[in-house]
């Protein structure tokens, strides 16, 4: 159970950082963040799956550049649920999918066990 509220708040703090990093994207506190990585991570682990399935065929012909894609409209789909997260272009999404993915990657192998 630890590890799961490790990763949540690791997404969390990522969300939140990204937000501040990034123009188009745009959250007003870090509870705004914690909804947010909360609702990521129900995405990343229901939706997010179908949709790499059902576009397996693409992601093979771009050798899985396509999943860059797929985790964009993961983000946008958060948006979409929690309404103060805001998203006003594509290009900021999918620069801010890859840069929350790096940030909670990082502090994953930091604060490792």
């Amino acid at each position: 159970m630890s590890g799961f509220l490790l990763r949540w708040l690791f997404n969390a703090i990522a969300i939140y950082l990204t937000t501040r990093i990034i123009q188009g994207l745009q959250i007003p506190d870090f509870t705004t963040a914690l909804i947010a990585a909360l609702v990521l991570g129900i995405v990343n682990a229901f939706i997010r799956p179908i949709v790499l399935l059902l576009t397996l065929p693409i992601n093979l012909l771009t050798l899985g550049l396509f999943t860059l894609i797929v985790n964009t409209l993961m983000l946008y789909l958060v948006a979409a649920v929690v309404r103060s997260f805001v998203i006003t272009s594509f290009w900021s999404a999918l620069i801010g999918a890859v840069l929350i993915a790096i940030i909670s990657t990082l502090l994953s192998h930091i604060f490792a066990r």
